[in-house]
């Protein structure tokens, strides 16, 4: 038997992969803080869906969840401008929906359903803000899990 053809070589080498896989995945962990301030806006986000449900336009959810992180003594930027550079450059000031304790980006959706376009968007505004973490989150929909996309980079 060759020693590559040997059982535990197998193994080795896909345990090995799996330590690759693990080390390449943990650079996209957040903190425990961060993840706090993360799950505390998915759960301003759940409150605002269970209270108001789908059918409204996007400033509506927008406007309501800045009411839910007040009452959750979030501190929160609505409307916060980047600047989208390009080649050291800018191109242009854009505005992301909300920001949270200056580290997650919440972007507001009442859609029929998400869309590639969608998650490219929040992606973007991610590398341009230089953010790590965004929810995408989308209030047309019955069950508000449906609509939550967690991003990050």
């Amino acid at each position: 038997m060759n020693h590559k053809d040997h059982k535990d070589h197998k193994d080795h080498k896909d345990h090995k992969d799996h330590e690759d896989r693990k080390r390449r995945f943990e650079g996209w962990a957040l903190s425990p803080e961060h993840e706090r301030i993360v799950t505390a806006a998915i759960g301003a986000g759940l409150a605002v869906h269970r209270e108001l449900g789908p059918g409204f336009i996007e400033q509506v959810y927008d406007r309501a969840m800045c009411v839910e992180m007040r009452l959750r003594n979030l501190r929160f930027e609505r409307q916060k401008p980047i600047d989208v550079m390009y080649r050291g450059e800018t191109l242009c000031c854009h505005h992301l929906d909300l920001v949270v304790e200056d580290v997650v980006v919440v972007e507001v959706k009442a859609v029929k359903e998400i869309r590639p376009i969608h998650e490219a968007q929040i992606l973007s505004y991610l590398k341009a803000a230089k953010y790590r973490a965004g929810l995408l989150m989308n209030f047309n929909v019955k069950m508000f899990v449906d609509g939550l996309h967690r991003f990050v980079r």
